[in-house]
């Protein structure tokens, strides 16, 4: 009996990361032995700096079975009491179709695809794209829509300076409708704060205030259900030169009259409740949409129509100048991740319900809130306004308390506005039980029946919508559930997610999405709850974050954490704007200098700008590390205006540098904080902790290193980390469940835990993965790009190494020389991987003419040696080019991706079609990508981002 394994080897056999590190010990050590390391261990000692190493263990759980953390998960999620929301202010009830929720919101082929950067293997998330701008624009009757935004609050913030941006002649404040949603308001005064913009709260029935402006915002309707009609004050905005923004609710838009149609240049909003789960306040897929010539300035991505390499429509990302990786401090916004999968759903409510569907769902909603508002006033209460859609502002006389108490007794959230006066917000979810429940709760008795016959609609007349929407066909040809489950699948199957195999992707961290980790999401305690529900209402999200927020500390090595920023991009300008409010409570207001290496992410520059900064770009030294002489200088130079550095580690060049240490000290040392981007933690998790070796604070990725899907291009969430003396300077929001954090700097995302309805996922990693899971995944992620760079060497030369001579968790191939000897280009490389099977590599960044690879934990030895494999034999189609045996043009590496249109008919290429679409033997279950090589020149020349007619796809 003693060769019996015990309970606590069997319980290790059962542990999570066994199934979320896709390499066996047998694998490790093969790899090993091509790196010439004995252990896993001696390979760490020599790629990890020994001055950065952490001397302690991480002090987190025990680790727990996937069962185990599915009931705890219940049991949290048991704990948030959503009853039925009625509290409005930009978050509804609504349904999400069941089809739809189980075939993109938990569907592996959506949520584990990354942003469509590689238009040919991403045409069903862009045909379900510009069905969502089609959408978008069509029910605020404007031309171009962008494919989502992270939120309503941030939307009307990027508004604000879009029309800055495009009217550089406007002087004067920014006006904000008194009647905007309060969260709105406060995101806006956040981001004006620091770029130096002023901003006037106004009530715009009064008119607009006097003197120069820049731009007006209204809600329509407004938060207290008034429908203002925004005619006057838009032509008066236009009058003073000024732009006109209007913020709305896109459901009432299937009732009013379009924005466009009144004089808007720009219209934002939130698209949660078109089938969006409440989520406590997000991820929601925000919008926005512009008039004709304001296309140019939009943030965010566009999604165009361009044709391919046979002349089909084919769609793409337009525009793409305009981002933040390619224009930096120039960029128009410093949006990384968008809410791709949130959009998706939110496209694919509109397609199913159509437009009768939605007008009879916008109906229906006002209908409930017109005969709640005759019933109340016909027991004598009063009723804020004559006319609205789906809001009511009731007058109690004190009794605000009482009755949303009382409310909530019955299982009903209301909001009080103050001590005399409550709101309501009825939505998709209300009920005539709803309705009952409400009228007990003010005391009021009503034959509903009677109410119902006797109550007149309260549209305004003025306003009633009279231009068509959802004109297209896509939104009329799918309203049963076979129709639409054959949809999606077609549409599925024309991408590439993780579901079909590995993206190598440097600097993205395309990791395994746990089945275990996705399923809580959904539970109605997490999925359904208000983000303004009383804090004893949300015990269960306040216990979860509470506890994540702990965890992230533990292992950056930080002070204080928040979960608030809903995208990295938002991690970053929370981070920056905590140094910037850190130097202004200590007088030094003049340090406004944030300097930033060369190889960074893009995203550090643009953020660096919102957050009132001005950049400094240090050099690169000849090893790829950060130029520390250049650094000193520049330290020297601006010693009395340095605010802080900005630096990602391990560097975005792929390797640990020695020096990191060196440089925090010269930055503090002339009066600097060090921000360490969190991008890269994946390399240094366990090991390592920045807020221990020299950081003040860093964002970290929970979709790169916490497991949080990439969906396509988002969600995600940038918590911010930082020491002890910048957490005063943290987020806060004015409705905050937590009293303490409600004043101060303001909020970044619209909700106060921004995107809270995905952390159950980073969460229940964490909890999954315990200490020992964390360092293991580490381990494996550097040992897969080491092995990687070590196999491919001598065909593609590795452009930087680090401490040890090797690379952290990606490596960077350089195909500068090739492409100048052959004219083969990374981008040829890219779509001949996908013949092979693969999505690409990261291309041209962050140096022009490379790949980046990155392999994560998560892929096993066959999956890494299948993309070795590949990328040697391309190595060979390579050489047979440079050989003279095909003309760069007539190879199968220009003429990639090859699709099985080109399997029939004529056959007039330099190559077989077998070479062409088999480059790797005879697979029956290849990926068939649907179109050839984009042409992305046409598709910026004729920019066109709305769904095209049918026939445009016809032969």
């Amino acid at each position: 009996m003693s060769d019996s394994p015990s309970l606590s080897e069997l319980d290790a056999v059962a542990q999570f990361a066994r199934r979320h590190v896709g390499l066996t010990e047998q694998a490790q050590q093969r790899m090993l032995g091509v790196l010439g390391y004995d252990s896993i261990g001696a390979l760490m000692d020599a790629a990890v700096p020994g001055g950065i190493k952490s001397a302690d263990t991480l002090d987190l759980p025990s680790p727990i079975s996937e069962s185990a953390v599915a009931a705890l998960a219940r049991e949290l999620a048991g704990q948030n009491k959503p009853g039925e929301t009625l509290i409005g202010l930009g978050y509804y009830g609504t349904v999400t179709p069941p089809v739809i929720r189980r075939n993109v919101l938990e569907d592996p082929s959506w949520y584990t695809a990354y942003t469509p950067y590689q238009p040919e293997i991403s045409q069903g998330r862009l045909e379900a794209l510009i069905n969502f701008q089609t959408m978008v624009g069509d029910l605020t009757g404007l031309p171009t829509a962008n494919a989502s935004l992270l939120d309503e609050g941030t939307a009307a913030a990027e508004a604000m300076t879009l029309v800055r941006r495009a009217n550089k002649s406007a002087s004067g404040p920014f006006v904000l409708d008194a009647d905007a949603l309060p969260q709105t308001i406060e995101v806006v005064r956040t981001r004006a704060e620091a770029m130096g913009i002023d901003v006037v709260v106004a009530d715009l029935t009064q008119g607009l205030p006097d003197g120069d402006l820049c731009g007006v915002l209204v809600q329509y309707p407004g938060a207290s259900g008034r429908v203002l009609d925004p005619r006057a004050v838009i032509e008066e905005t236009h009058a003073r030169g000024a732009q006109a923004v209007v913020a709305a609710d896109l459901l009432a838009l299937a009732l009013l009259e379009a924005p466009g149609a009144l004089g808007a240049d720009v219209v934002v909003g939130t698209t949660q409740r078109f089938g969006v789960p409440l989520f406590y306040g997000g991820p929601h897929a925000g919008y926005m949409a512009v008039r004709e010539g304001l296309e140019r300035h939009l943030p965010g991505r566009l999604v165009g129509v361009s044709v391919d390499s046979q002349g089909r429509p084919a769609y793409r990302l337009a525009l793409q100048t305009r981002e933040q990786h390619i224009r930096r401090d120039k960029a128009t916004s410093n949006i990384c991740t968008a809410q791709v999968l949130l959009a998706v759903v939110a496209s694919m409510y509109a397609v199913y319900h159509g437009p009768e569907g939605i007008r009879d769902i916008a109906y229906r909603t006002h209908r409930y809130a017109a005969v709640l508002a005759g019933a109340l006033r016909a027991a004598g209460l009063e009723v804020a306004h004559e006319e609205f859609f789906d809001t009511l502002t009731v007058r109690v006389a004190g009794r605000a308390a009482e009755v949303v108490a009382a409310a909530r007794s019955l299982g009903l959230h209301l909001r009080s506005v103050d001590a005399d006066t409550v709101g309501i917000s009825t939505s998709e979810t209300t009920t005539r039980s709803t309705l009952s429940a409400l009228l007990r709760a003010f005391g009021v008795e009503a034959d509903l029946d009677e109410v119902d016959r006797t109550t007149a609609d309260a549209l305004p007349g003025a306003l009633r919508r009279s231009t068509d929407f959802l004109t297209h066909e896509v939104f009329h040809s799918h309203r049963s559930e076979t129709q639409m489950l054959r949809y999606l699948r077609t549409l599925s199957d024309r991408d590439y997610g993780l579901d079909r195999g590995m993206i190598p992707l440097g600097s993205c961290t395309m990791k395994l999405n746990a089945t275990a980790e996705m399923e809580p999401i959904s539970l109605p305690g997490f999925a359904d709850l208000h983000p303004f529900v009383p804090a004893e209402d949300a015990r269960g999200y306040a216990r979860l974050v509470g506890e994540l927020e702990g965890w992230l500390a533990e292992v950056t090595g930080y002070d204080r954490v928040s979960i608030q920023p809903n995208a990295g991009s938002q991690g970053e300008l929370a981070g920056l704007l905590a140094i910037r409010g850190y130097h202004r409570a200590n007088g030094d207001t003049q340090r406004e200098i944030c300097l930033i290496p060369a190889s960074a992410h893009g995203t550090n520059a643009a953020s660096a700008v919102m957050a009132g900064m001005k950049v400094v770009v240090v050099k690169t030294a000849a090893d790829g590390t950060v130029d520390l002489d250049h650094l000193r200088s520049l330290c020297d130079k601006h010693a009395e205006t340095l605010s802080a550095i900005m630096v990602t580690y391990p560097s975005t060049h792929g390797a640990y540098e020695d020096t990191i240490g060196e440089l925090c000290e010269v930055v503090h040392s002339h009066g600097g904080q060090v921000y360490v981007d969190g991008a890269n933690l994946n390399a240094l998790l366990g090991y390592a902790k920045p807020g221990e070796f020299g950081g003040d604070v860093s964002h970290l990725n929970l979709h790169k290193t916490f497991c949080i899907p990439h969906g396509g291009g988002g969600p995600g969430v940038g918590p911010v980390a930082v020491r002890a003396h910048l957490a005063p300077y943290l987020p806060t929001h004015g409705q905050h469940p937590n009293p303490e954090q409600q004043t101060g700097i303001g909020p970044v995302s619209a909700a106060p835990y921004g995107s809270a309805g995905i952390l159950p996922i980073s969460w229940a990693y964490i909890r999954l993965m315990g200490a020992a899971g964390l360092v293991e995944a580490t381990a494996a992620a550097v040992l897969s790009a080491n092995y990687v760079a070590a196999r491919l060497r001598e065909h593609f030369p590795v452009l930087y190494t680090g401490h040890g001579g090797l690379v952290a968790h990606e490596c960077i191939l350089d195909l500068r020389q090739i492409t100048k000897e052959t004219g083969v280009s990374v981008d040829d490389v890219a779509k001949r991987l996908i013949d092979y099977g693969f999505h690409a590599p990261t291309m041209s960044f962050p140096v022009a003419g490379t790949l980046m690879v990155e392999p994560t934990e998560s892929e096993d030895l066959g999956e890494i040696d299948r993309f070795i494999d590949a990328m040697i034999a391309i190595k060979g189609e390579i050489d047979r080019v440079g050989a003279g045996e095909w003309s760069v043009e007539e190879s199968p590496l220009r003429g990639a991706p090859h699709t099985t249109r080109m399997l029939a008919g004529e056959w007039a290429r330099g190559y077989d079609r077998g070479t062409a679409v088999f480059p790797s033997g005879v697979d029956a279950d290849k990926y068939w990508p649907p179109v050839g090589r984009i042409d992305n020149t046409y598709g910026d020349r004729n920019l066109v981002c709305s769904c095209p007619s049918p026939e445009a796809f016809a032969e």
